[in-house]
C-alpha cells in the first residue's frame, strides 16, 4: 500500500494512495479466517469450515470488506503522517475517486480539518453598546398593566357584541365532513379574543357575536396541525355565546401591590415601580441585543478573521441551503433542475457565499465560546425543545423524539451557544466601557 497526503491549505488534505491486490488477498484471507470461527454452514462443524468455502460463498462480500478495512487503514497513515487525531477531522472524508485496477484500487480521498486560528483578539469586533433608560411615564404604564393583571372577568353591562380583549364564555363542537371530531366539543369554555388560543380565524370570526347568540363558524386546520386527521381540513364550528366577560375596574391600594409582589417584604409602590423598571430595562436591552447589535457583530467576527474553510463542511451546508431552497420548488421548477445541470450549478454557487460565512461564523463560535467557558448542556436543550412544544400545544416527547430521530440537536444546541456568547460579549463590553 502507497498512502501520500498533500495539505492544500491548513483546513484541506487531500490523500492518495494505491492499493495491491495482494493487500487486499491477504485482508481477504484475514477476515475469512476470523469469519470461518463462529460462521455456521451445513456439512459442516461449527468453527471448522474451510476457508475456501468461506472465500467461495461470500467473496462479494468479503471483498468489500477488504476495501473497507483498507481505506480505514489509508486514513490511520494519512493521519499519522499528518500528525493531527482523528478529533481533528470535520464532516464526513469524500471519496472522489476509487478506481479498480489489476486486482487492487487507486483512490484518492479529501479530508476537512479544523481551522488553525488565533481568535484571542475577538473582543475588538464587539460593537459600542449603550444603556437604554427607562422614562417614569414607561415605569407607570407597566405598572397599570401589571394590577390589570391582577383583575378578574365579569359580565359586561353593556348590549355589545365579542371585541377583542374581551372573555368569551360560549359552547362549541367541531365538525369536519358533517362528522363531530375527539376533542372539537366543550360546554362554557373561556377564551381572551385576540389570545392566538384557537387556531387561525376562530377568534376573529368569534368578533362581533352578542350574548346569548348562536352561529356557525367555517375555519381551516392549518397544514402543520397536530392531529393527523385534522391537518388542512375545512371545518365547521356551531357555537352558542353565553356571556361577554371584561376585566374589572382595579385599584392600585395595599392588598393589591402585596399581590402583585408575592415573596416580597415590605411590598410597596416605590418597590413595584423598581421592579418594573428593571424589567423594562431588560426587555428594552434584550431587544436592542438582538435586533441591533447581534447583525452587527456578527458581520464584525466574520470580517475580522480570515483563515481557511473546509471544503467538505462547506459543501454540506450548500447542500443544505439547496435541499431546503427545492423544497419550495413547483414540480415544474424541479424538473427544470433535473434536466438542466447547469441550473443546479447556479444554484449551488449562489448558496455558497451564505454557506461560507455560515460555516465560518460557527467556527468563531465554537473558539470564543471555548475560550468564555460558554457551555448549554444537553439537558437545557431538551427543556427548551419540551417548553417550546408545550407553548404551541404540542406533545413534548414526540417533539423531542423527532429532532433526535432527525439530527437536528446539535443544531439547537449551537444555537443556544451563539445566544448565550453574544449577550455575554456584549455585556461584558457594556460593562468595560
Amino acid at each position: 500500500m502507497k498512502v501520500t497526503v498533500n495539505k492544500t491549505d491548513s483546513a484541506n488534505a487531500t490523500i492518495t494512495a494505491s492499493v495491491s491486490k495482494k493487500y487486499l488477498e491477504n485482508k481477504i484471507n484475514v477476515i475469512a479466517q476470523q469469519a470461518s470461527k463462529d460462521m455456521k454452514i451445513d456439512g459442516f462443524r461449527a468453527g471448522k469450515v474451510p476457508l475456501s468455502v468461506v472465500k467461495s460463498r461470500y467473496a462479494d462480500k468479503l471483498a468489500q470488506d477488504a476495501e473497507s478495512d483498507a481505506l480505514q487503514e489509508v486514513l490511520r497513515q494519512a493521519v499519522s503522517e499528518l500528525g493531527i487525531s482523528n478529533a481533528d477531522i470535520v464532516g464526513e472524508p469524500s471519496i472522489p475517486k476509487f478506481d479498480k485496477k489489476d486486482g487492487g484500487f487507486e483512490t484518492e480521498i479529501a479530508i476537512s480539518l479544523k481551522p488553525d486560528y488565533d481568535f484571542a483578539d475577538f473582543m475588538d469586533a464587539v460593537p459600542e453598546v449603550k444603556t437604554k433608560k427607562v422614562t417614569a411615564k414607561e415605569i407607570d404604564t407597566r405598572v397599570n398593566e401589571l394590577a390589570k393583571a391582577q383583575a378578574v372577568y365579569v359580565d359586561t353591562k353593556e348590549d355589545r357584541g365579542l371585541e377583542n380583549g374581551d372573555q368569551a364564555i360560549f359552547d362549541f363542537e367541531g365538525f369536519v365532513d358533517g362528522v363531530a371530531f375527539d376533542g372539537g366539543k366543550a360546554e362554557k369554555f373561556s377564551l381572551v379574543i385576540g389570545s392566538g388560543q384557537f387556531i387561525s380565524g376562530f377568534e376573529e370570526k368569534m368578533i362581533g357575536i352578542k350574548a346569548g347568540e348562536e352561529t356557525t363558524i367555517n375555519v381551516k386546520f392549518p397544514d402543520d396541525y397536530q392531529a393527523q386527521e385534522l391537518k388542512g381540513k375545512e371545518s365547521e364550528f356551531k357555537i352558542k355565546l353565553h356571556s361577554i366577560q371584561i376585566k374589572d375596574e382595579i385599584e392600585l391600594n395595599e392588598e393589591t401591590i402585596k399581590a402583585m409582589m408575592p415573596g416580597v417584604e415590605d411590598a410597596s409602590l416605590d418597590k413595584l415601580k423598581e421592579q418594573a423598571k428593571e424589567q423594562i430595562k431588560t426587555e428594552k436591552m434584550a431587544d436592542y441585543y438582538n435586533k441591533e447589535l447581534k447583525p452587527v457583530l456578527i458581520e464584525s467576527l466574520i470580517e475580522k478573521f480570515d483563515f481557511d474553510l473546509p471544503n467538505g463542511v462547506v459543501e454540506a451546508e450548500v447542500d443544505n441551503a439547496v435541499n431546503t431552497k427545492v423544497k419550495d420548488m413547483s414540480e415544474d421548477e424541479i424538473k427544470e433542475l433535473k434536466e438542466d445541470s447547469k441550473k443546479v450549478d447556479a444554484l449551488r454557487e449562489d448558496a455558497r457565499e451564505d454557506a461560507r460565512k455560515s460555516v465560518k461564523l460557527t467556527f468563531i463560535i465554537d473558539a470564543i465560546a471555548n475560550i468564555e467557558n460558554i457551555k448549554v448542556s444537553d439537558e437545557e436543550v431538551e427543556q427548551v425543545l419540551r417548553y417550546e412544544a408545550m407553548m404551541y400545544g404540542q406533545d413534548a416527547d414526540s417533539t423531542l423524539a423527532q429532532y433526535k430521530e432527525q439530527g437536528l440537536l446539535p443544531m439547537v444546541k449551537m444555537s443556544m451557544v451563539e445566544d448565550r456568547l453574544i449577550t455575554h460579549l456584549l455585556d461584558k463590553k457594556l460593562k468595560g466601557q
